[in-house]
This record gives C-alpha cells, structure tokens and sequence, in this order.
C-alpha cells in the first residue's frame, strides 16, 4: 500500500479547541436502523434522550465550548421521535443544526419540517459495509446512485448543505477516486464528500486493558475485536489513492494527533471547479483567511458553509493576493472563460473533501486522539471524545492501554 508525503509544516494547523471548534456532537439516541461495519456505537432501541436531557447536553456545550454548528448524529437520528423538535433547540440557541444520518428514515416531509425547524445541513453517511436494504452488495461506485437520490432531495428543497461521509476499507480504498470524481460531477448539489479510516481495537495480544488501575473486559466495546489483522489504513494512504488519479490533489489544513505533532488526523482540501472540470486546490492560506475572518467576524470558527457562499468561488479567487495556489486557479479559469464567455452564467463552486484518520494506539499503550477533535460530545456534564464514549458508559472512564512487556516504542497497532 502506497503512502502519500504530506508536511504538516506546510498546511494550515486549523485553530480548533476543545473551547473554541467548529462544531460539538450531540446524540440524542443510540438507536439506529443499520449495523455499520465501522461503526464505534453499541446500537440501543432503548437509547432515545428526553428532550430535558438534550437540552441539559446543550446546555453543556454553551458553557465550555463556543462552535457554530452542532452535528445531530447517534446512533441514526431521524428514528428519534422528537428530532424535529431537537433540531428547533438547537437552531433556538443560534446554532446550526446539522443532521448525520444514514438517510434510510429520509422522506421528502420529513426533510421540510427538518428545514423548517431550522436544520441548516445534513451530512448523510454511506459506505458498502453497512448491509443496506437493496444496496448489500453495492460496492462504493454504485452507492453513488443513492448518494444522488439524496443529495437531489436535499437541493430540492433548497439552501442546505449537503455533505457525504464514507469508512474506507482496505478493500473499498481503491474506489475513493471514483467517489472524488463522482462529487465533481455533481459539485452543484454535493458540497463536500468525507473519507474516514477504518479502525478496529483489538482485544489481547500485548496489552492490558485498566480503568483507573483496574482491569476491565474491553471486548464487551462495540469496536473491538479478537481479530488479529491489524487495520492500519493512514490518512496519507487515502491521499496516495486520490493522487493516482488526480496528482495535482493538494490537501491545504490538518489537525494533528495529541501524541505526535505530524500525525494527519483530520485532513482538508478544497477545489474549486465546475461540473465539468475542477481548476485547482486552495492553498493554506486560503483556508487561513476564511477560519480567521469568520471567527473576526462571528466569534466562532465556521462549520458548514451555505450552498450559497459555497457557490462564490470567483469572489475567492480574489484571495489569490495571499494564496500562490489561487494564482494558477485565476489563469485557468479566465483562460476558460474567454474562450467560452457563456461560463460566467455557471458559478464557480468550492467543494471541500475532508480524510479523517481515527485513534492510533501505539506499542507503548499511548492512544493518539485527534487533537482539537469536532466531535467532542457529552457525557455526565463533561465533554468526551464521542468515538470513545462507550467506555465512561460502560466503565466509568477511559480506558488506558498498558503494554504487558514494558514496550516503549512509538510504532502503531491496529486502533
């Protein structure tokens, strides 16, 4: 498997904190309608929050962490009975609400009283390892014609983001161009596509597995397993995949791990383009400026832009006095237009694509968490990394990871 060279040194460290982010995670059910593969989340029917216990959980993340959008996910939040009502709370508070859903409760009803309750995007995840109704045997190509269907019933009803989430597999990496090219063609309607690594925690081997000095049984986790086949898949490794189809693929910002500085947990490109060809990747600078001027302006660091903004792209070009990769951009646009002026009537659109790398664990029992993480959520009034929330659930606390040899190397192991 090829790895992709990217220098944290040359991308834009994005400035979110754990009080001071883009977005928090709220999980009003642990209920869902499907058994994701990579999912980190035990699947509860019983899991539904009163609306006095969301609104406490929001309440929570008013006091600790200012953020401009609040992802509703779970578990699937549309089986929630009440979530037109959650998405109201949150959009009451001056937040954005925006939805993570597989997609399958969707209807078109449903999607308007959403948006009329304030919802101002929905993040739909879709991957060939979730064991859909109809779909079990698509493979990540063909999941493009569901992923259509939605982000069409998301255009039609008008002015919310559209974004796309999909866990990469071994076997499904060499499809993610596919996905890539496929979210150009529809760079009118999709606003940013999303690959996240999988990740499982293997039970055993060397390690111990000790809660506040005592051993707990980790394999009653929802992502553990006794499987010994390490999934090492590395941010890096879906960028080397892009790269052989689109060389000239530039991610721009990164957030780090919390053990290592050049760690790529979160990696964030942009492009801007047209259905029929993207010009070019944003710069660092770019992204920069936009973090920075929003947070002047608002207070907060943004989360989700509108189709709207999204659809300025020629306003951007105008950063090109910062960004050197803007430049390039400008020529090829203008190059463009002035051999088809007819151009100028379709906008310029920015699409992001964003690769997620989750927890690494290390020889040395060391787990390296994404430093400035989004998807921070809440647990007994204190924020908790969401992809571990199971465990002060179901221990009281994290969990930490003891080699049994003394081991002190900083290799990692499957996480």
């Amino acid at each position: 498997m090829s790895t992709a060279t990217v220098d944290h040194r040359q991308l834009y460290r994005l400035p979110w904190s754990l009080p001071d982010n883009a977005i928090a995670w709220l999980e009003p059910t642990k209920k869902c309608n499907l058994a994701c593969l990579g999912c980190y989340r035990e699947n509860d029917p019983r899991g539904h929050k009163t609306l006095a216990e969301v609104a406490d959980d929001l309440d929570v993340f008013m006091r600790y962490r200012t953020v401009d959008g609040i992802s509703i996910a779970g578990g699937d939040p549309l089986v929630h009975p009440e979530i037109v009502e959650i998405v109201a709370m949150v959009a009451e508070r001056g937040l954005k609400p925006i939805v993570n859903t597989n997609g399958l409760a969707l209807t078109e009803r449903l999607l308007a009283d959403l948006k009329l309750a304030g919802a101002t995007g929905f993040t739909f995840h879709i991957d060939s390892k979730q064991g859909r109704p109809k779909w079990k045997h698509a493979d990540e190509v063909a999941l493009c014609d569901l992923r259509l269907q939605l982000a069409k019933m998301v255009a039609d009803a008008g002015g919310l983001a559209c974004s796309f989430n999909a866990t990469v597999y071994e076997d499904t990496l060499a499809q993610v161009p596919d996905v890539v090219d496929w979210a150009q063609r529809h760079i009118d309607i999709v606003d940013n596509i999303v690959f996240i690594a999988f990740r499982t925690g293997v039970v055993g081997g060397d390690f111990e597995y000790l809660v506040r000095g005592n051993p707990v049984d980790f394999g009653t986790m929802p992502y553990a397993t006794d499987d010994q086949t390490r999934h090492e898949l590395q941010s890096t490794d879906i960028v080397a995949e892009i790269r052989k189809r689109h060389p000239d693929f530039a991610p721009a910002a990164y957030l780090n791990g919390t053990e290592r500085p050049d760690t790529l947990k979160w990696l964030l490109s942009g492009r801007l383009g047209t259905r029929e060809r993207i010009y070019g990747y944003v710069g660092p600078r770019s992204m920069e400026l936009v973090q920075t001027a929003h947070h002047l302006w608002t207070g907060r660091y943004l989360a989700y832009a509108s189709p709207a903004m999204l659809g300025r792209g020629r306003a951007m070009l105008a950063l090109g006095v910062a960004d050197e990769r803007l430049r390039p951009i400008a020529r090829r646009y203008l190059r463009d237009v002035a051999r088809r002026p007819s151009r100028l009537r379709e906008p310029l659109r920015f699409q992001s694509i964003m690769i997620i790398q989750p927890a690494d664990v290390y020889a040395d029992g060391h787990q390296n968490m994404c430093d400035g993480c989004p998807d921070i959520t809440v647990h007994n009034g204190e924020l908790v990394w969401s992809c571990r929330l199971e465990e002060p659930e179901r221990f009281g606390d994290f969990v930490q990871i003891v080699p049994r040899n003394g081991t002190r190397e900083a290799e990692p192991t499957a996480s």
